[in-house]
């Protein structure tokens, strides 16, 4: 099969893309990707095999000899026309995204931004690939220190932001020199087989860029076990990362994960209380809760707690929701699995004592009768062993506790197994230089809701992850170092 995609019947079947070929591969299935916002299926994938993941990775492992060979610079500049033309491409991806994803389509546009911003910043690093020249203790030596390509990259990416996080690794991954194996989600694959034809029609040569579709627990499974893919990059949820990371033993994988959050949203009495509840609203309900920085837990000082609540609740009551191309402030959760997970959590919560703030929960009459839709729970949390406290909600579902002192709650932020992100509301320099050192998260937001930048560099501690993506840091990661003490004595 040579071609990218088939409509038939109002349904696009859509074709694997190894080594500049589409092709169905050896799946002898399709799986069926449905839009959550009306539960019906708009696409198909092959269910591909472990000999399909072996063939992209061969594919990428003898393409990327003549791709790292290739000026760094020229391969920015492929890089970079890869960026325009995923502009060029702006409303047929935000539609995309929005059928397989469900976010409202202004959130949409920003997600195709956000992959032409990765592509370009990585390209811009074409010739920053530096190394560093070393005197030697002998004569006539010196040491050369130079960083290198890893090899084959394999990504898998999560179904929340299924275009960037593919984009966010594959641009430094290629400028690197690496070549690339994408495994996207099976809910939300058609963006990354999209990025994959936009790559072919650029130039992007054959077996640089490949994209692969199934089951993860066969095809991510073979990706993974390999020994022909030389680093891992995965974002995703903490138990796949687990599995991942045990998987990977055995091949001794350079791994980079981006797993789970449960980020405290901080608000000490100094703050500007307006300014504060429009970012833990926008922090908490954007893509319908499902970012792993999201707004997870709210802590707020006594002596402005109930002023705080009463105006986020107010607001929270204020968002709209409804089908994504009619760009309300929600759309769907992607799954009815997830409506489950977030129900299963509040219902354990309210068994052990958390209380409606405000009482949202699942939609599922009227114009919600298809579709996965959620409504806006507020609780407020005493006990901070609460599964609310405790597990990632995923979804716009928040917790409210209270504190007294700063150094209380910074004890009660950092009492998690996870440790992406953070933010904190405060006019007191002391507190900021203060949580600088002493909050236990690769990334705080101070004064400001989500959204990283390009130059930055997101990381998670603890249970959130290994590495880190974007900036030089990030970039720096998909580089090798090799040591060579060159004597000419």
């Amino acid at each position: 099969m040579s071609q990218f995609v088939r409509t038939i019947s109002g349904v696009d079947h859509y074709a694997m893309f190894i080594n500049g070929t589409w092709t169905t591969g050896h799946a002898t299935d399709v799986i069926e990707v449905e839009n959550p916002a009306t539960e019906t299926v708009f696409a198909t994938i092959p269910n591909g095999t472990a000999q399909d993941a072996l063939d992209a990775l061969e594919a990428a492992k003898v393409a990327q000899v003549a791709w790292a060979r290739l000026p760094a610079i020229e391969r920015g500049r492929l890089v970079s026309r890869f960026a325009d033309a995923i502009d060029e491409n702006r409303q047929r991806m935000a539609k995309i995204i929005v059928a397989e994803q469900g976010k409202p389509l202004n959130q949409a546009f920003g997600e195709v931004d956000a992959c032409g911003n990765f592509l370009r910043y990585a390209a811009e690093n074409a010739r920053r690939v530096e190394g560093d020249i070393l005197p030697s203790d002998a004569p006539k030596e010196e040491l050369w220190i130079r960083r290198l390509p890893y090899g084959v990259v394999v990504g898998l990416t999560a179904w929340n932001y299924p275009a960037a996080l593919a984009a966010r690794k594959l641009g430094p991954a290629l400028i690197a020199g690496n070549s690339f194996v994408l495994k996207a989600h099976e809910f939300t694959p058609v963006s990354g087989l999209e990025l994959a034809r936009i790559a072919q029609e650029v130039g992007i040569p054959n077996g640089v860029f490949n994209v692969v579709t199934g089951a993860g627990r066969t095809v991510g499974e073979a990706l993974v076990n390999s020994p022909t893919s030389d680093l891992i990059t995965m974002t995703g949820s903490n138990r796949a990362g687990r599995e991942i990371y045990a998987a990977g033993a055995e091949q001794i994988k350079v791994l980079r994960l981006e797993l789970g959050g449960k980020a405290p949203f901080i608000v000490m009495a100094d703050a500007d209380i307006d300014a504060a509840v429009d970012s833990a609203i926008t922090a908490r309900f954007t893509n319908c809760g499902q970012i792993c920085t999201c707004n997870e837990r709210m802590y707020l000082q006594k002596s402005i707690a109930d002023e705080f609540t009463e105006k986020f609740i107010a607001k929270a009551k204020q968002l709209t929701i409804g089908q994504p191309l009619e760009n309300p402030d929600m759309g769907p959760k992607v799954s009815g699995d997830e409506i489950s997970k977030i129900e299963q959590i509040v219902g354990d919560a309210v068994s052990n004592g958390a209380e409606f703030l405000l009482k949202g929960g699942p939609l599922n009459d009227g114009k919600y009768a298809k579709g996965h839709w959620y409504a806006p729970s507020v609780l407020r949390v005493t006990d901070q062993k609460s599964p609310l406290i405790e597990q990632e909600i995923f979804g716009p579902v928040v917790p409210v506790s209270e504190f007294d002192t700063f150094d209380q709650v910074l004890a009660m932020a950092n009492d998690t197994r996870f440790g992406l992100s953070a933010y904190v509301y405060t006019q007191n320099f002391r507190h900021i230089m203060a949580l600088s050192t002493e909050l236990d998260f690769g990334e705080i937001y101070v004064n400001r809701t989500c959204g990283e930048l390009v130059q930055g560099f997101h990381t998670g501690w603890g249970h959130s992850g290994l590495g880190g993506e974007d900036g030089k840091y990030g970039f720096d990661g998909y580089l090798r170092k090799k040591a060579m003490y060159v004597n000419w004595s």
